[in-house]
């Protein structure tokens, strides 16, 4: 008789699969204690074994499974055998697919995306604070470095807020579970892959959350770090195989220098340095060569899509990649999945460096790591350089002319997600040395500019602070934790500032979400001069008048120069203040002061 003994086997993983998919294949990673000498067989039709891998480890097995497409739904046991021992059973589900998940995946240029650190945003369930089986309890909103008890139910609650402002999509820094002993609240270091943290409510938190933002028509982008595990991570602590991770003699950090994809003469050593070595002492480097490795983390990616409906994806520290693998990890995402959307973090330096990431092959790279976009940096460099420099032949709002005019480098630089700030850097609001004129007009050019806007939470209502430490940006918001002093997700509790600050990204937020000419329309630019930047965004239905003006004086501009823009329109209205202008042959600019004029 044979007896079902499951707990025998701890892990498989991914948790379940579908029947249906559009790659019949999907390799189960199967962990317990002395696997290596089981005979593993499986008995469901449409469900095949198609070979049974067993590595160095004998805790684990992966078994390579073909799924057909006649295969029904169900539960199927896999059996595990071996003579003179009973057999051990584990019933592995095999669901039907719900094509309703998917009906808004795709984060596009018609978006907003606002970026939320959940431990730092609200905590809408304080039974969840404190977690016992996990390393790290302790609890301290007062420290810049512990969990300050923020989760997804305090999200949820705030969604009023979020859709009033004109938010279209969340951001969420990693959510999966970080079970490291110290800073385990930015989830950057994860230790598993099929679980929400229960500190921050778990899966079933997670699934509310999307639901809740798809029945707004809001999107949820998942946050993914192919780079690295934490190092509690279970693969980590008990290996599969010895090349499971990156290992060095002594600990070995990376150079951060992501020169070396693209330098022509780098050494075949800092290349290995950047890419194989560790990000931190507690981030294990994931070793991309060994196909046991892709195959686990891309399938768990596809696994949380399929499960709850994630609309698109950030991706973590991409130039430290092995871009090989993030063109193959591309390719099986698109196939499964044509309407997903990806951007990939690259905090480098110089267009060409950002650029030779992105998808496309355009500039010689040899290689097309199929990335749809990234985070324009440089477009980042460039707003703070129009917004604090002094203009020149190659300075202040100069800069940012010369930073779009390289987007013949990219595939379609619409792709790519322009913003701010964001967790790791300094908030803007400080970087323009808390100016409420410059903040207005950085915020003018992140909602008109060409691609995907992000705002990261709090930038609305003035938070501030430098990146030194990181803790400093990371902040709570106010009014997210019972007892807080003040709500500002609350009129009333704003100060005049705040309100007013709120008030101007509403306005302008909510009109490009109304106005598809900022979303798809042309961007028409003009060399700037006198400290002076003009850009067009057109269609066929309308056209939109940026004018920049990084001078300490008001200005009066003569709009003759600008009449391939205007196109005979004689009339416009401030989008911000409503104010009809009936003649524009020239415009009173104040000063810094950028002004967003519908053109009419």
């Amino acid at each position: 008789m044979v007896q079902l003994v499951a707990a025998q086997v701890e892990r498989v993983e991914p948790l379940h699969w579908w029947a249906g998919m559009s790659n019949p294949d999907v390799q189960l990673l199967v962990y317990g204690e002395q696997l290596a000498d089981k005979v593993v067989s499986i008995d469901y039709p449409g469900v095949q074994l198609i070979k049974t891998h067993r590595p160095e480890n004998p805790n684990y097995l992966f078994l390579d499974l073909r799924i057909a497409t006649a295969a029904k739904p169900g539960v199927f046991p896999i059996r595990f055998t071996e003579t003179g021992t009973e057999a051990i059973v584990y019933h592995y589900e095999l669901k039907a697919r719900d094509p309703e998940l998917h009906r808004l995946q795709g984060v596009n240029t018609s978006d907003l995306i606002y970026l939320i650190m959940p431990d730092r945003f609200a905590n809408g369930d304080d039974g969840n604070d404190i977690v016992p089986n996990l390393h790290e309890t302790a609890l301290n909103r007062d420290s810049l470095y512990y969990r300050h008890g923020g989760d997804l139910q305090g999200i949820i609650d705030h969604l009023d807020y979020l859709e009033e402002l004109g938010v279209t999509a969340l951001w969420l820094n990693p959510v999966l579970t970080n079970d490291q002993p110290t800073t385990s609240y930015h989830g950057y270091a994860n230790t598993e892959n099929y679980e929400i943290d229960p500190r921050f409510g778990g899966n079933e938190a997670y699934r509310k959350l999307i639901d809740a933002c798809h029945n707004r028509g809001m999107k949820v982008v998942k946050d993914l770090v192919h780079n690295h595990f934490g190092t509690n991570h279970y693969t980590v602590r008990d290996l599969p195989m010895p090349d499971w991770v990156h290992e060095w003699p002594a600990y070995t950090k990376t150079n951060y220098r992501e020169q070396v994809h693209m330098d022509p003469y780098a050494s075949k050593a800092d290349r290995v340095v950047m890419v194989d070595g560790w990000f931190d002492k507690q981030m294990a480097d994931m070793n991309h060569q060994n196909p046991f490795v892709r195959n686990y983390i891309t399938q768990s990616h596809i696994w949380w899509i399929e499960e709850m409906g994630v609309d698109g994806f950030r991706l973590d520290t991409y130039a430290y990649n092995d871009l090989d693998y993030m063109a193959e990890w591309a390719t099986k995402i698109t196939e499964e999945y044509p309407r997903m959307t990806f951007f990939g973090e690259t905090w480098v330096h110089g267009v060409p460096n950002q650029a030779f990431f992105t998808t496309g092959n355009r500039i010689n790279q040899g290689v097309d790591t199929g990335l749809q976009g990234v985070t324009d940096f440089q477009g980042l460099w460039a707003i703070y350089e129009a917004l604090n420099g002094k203009f020149g032949w190659m300075d202040g709002v100069v800069r940012l002319y010369n930073t779009l005019a390289n987007d013949f480098m990219y595939e379609d630089p619409s792709r790519n997600v322009v913003f701010l700030d964001n967790h790791d850097l300094s908030r803007f609001y400080s970087v323009v040395g808390e100016d409420d004129l410059k903040f207005r007009s950085g915020i003018a050019w992140l909602l008109t500019t060409r691609g995907i806007p992000q705002l990261y939470y709090g930038t609305e209502i003035l938070m501030k602070n430098y990146a030194n430490p990181d803790g400093l940006v990371r902040e709570d918001f106010p009014g997210g934790w019972k007892g807080d002093r003040v709500d500002k997700f609350t009129a009333s509790g704003r100060s005049a500032a705040e309100n007013e600050a709120f008030d101007y990204v509403k306005k302008l937020a909510n009109y490009r979400k109304q106005h598809a000419v900022l979303h798809t329309g042309k961007l028409l630019q003009f060399i700037p001069e006198n400290g002076v930047y003009v850009y067009f965004r057109y269609d066929e239905q309308a056209t939109v008048m940026v004018i920049m003006n990084s001078n300490a004086e008001a200005v009066t501009l003569d709009t003759e120069r600008f009449a391939e823009g205007l196109r005979g329109r004689r009339g416009a209205v401030n989008v911000v203040t409503d104010e009809v202008l009936t003649d524009i042959g020239r415009i009173a600019v104040p000063a810094t002061t950028t002004m967003v004029l519908e053109l009419r």
